[in-house]
């Protein structure tokens, strides 16, 4: 028998642009429709990841990069790694993508993102999801709640190259502008990106060597 696996989900994008919707709205269309899935977030609820949460705005540059990837590494290892095992579909609320994005806005170069981040479980789809700055900024301003990473130009366009350099990792990518989307209707675009792979939403064969 070929060996199987789950299916790794991963939402990025700037704030305001509807992730933590637009995952809840996923996971209960793709659990209607009988796939096992398990939703996660970076940093993770481990104790080390709320350690790094809490401290974000203390800890800067290389040092909170490093501290973010042991984090993904941990949650690689102790909870995503044994969902894919299981066969599940595990959705991650923040990933790789994010890295590229807000430790470079925290003047850390993307050559050592990348070498802190080399050898990680790579998702088998990442979205990215975007919006107009303008928008970004209302929504932002309704929540009434801003952090040292909010510039939402800039978040934009580094998202843009975020899924340039996914891509150029051999990593299949989604890039949906949620201006004028509901959560439901950007759901329904990732439910058919993965229904779109060959072979079941939920699961594939294992590759041979580290991704």
């Amino acid at each position: 028998m070929t060996p199987r696996r789950g299916t790794m989900v991963t939402l990025d994008g700037p704030g305001a642009v509807g992730k933590s919707t637009t995952l809840t709205v996923l996971a209960d269309q793709l659990r209607a429709c009988g796939t096992n899935v398990v939703t996660t977030t970076e940093p993770s609820t481990s104790p080390l990841g709320v350690f790094t949460r809490a401290h974000a705005s203390q800890i800067r540059g290389r040092a909170l990069a490093c501290l973010v990837a042991a984090n993904r590494w941990e949650h690689i290892d102790t909870e995503i790694q044994p969902s894919l095992d299981a066969g599940r579909t595990v959705i991650c609320d923040r990933y790789l993508g994010s890295t590229l994005v807000l430790q470079r806005l925290d003047g850390v170069p993307q050559p050592y993102l990348l070498a802190v981040n080399d050898g990680i479980l790579l998702p088998d789809l990442a979205v990215i999801l975007t919006a107009e700055p303008g928008a970004i900024t209302s929504r932002l301003a309704e929540r009434g709640a801003r952090h040292r990473f909010h510039a939402p130009a800039r978040e934009v366009q580094l998202y843009a190259e975020a899924a340039r350099t996914l891509r150029e990792m051999s990593v299949r990518v989604l890039e949906v502008d949620t201006t004028s989307l509901s959560p439901s209707a950007v759901a329904d675009r990732i439910t058919d990106a993965l229904t779109d792979r060959p072979g079941s939403v939920t699961s594939h064969s294992i590759p041979d060597g580290p991704r």
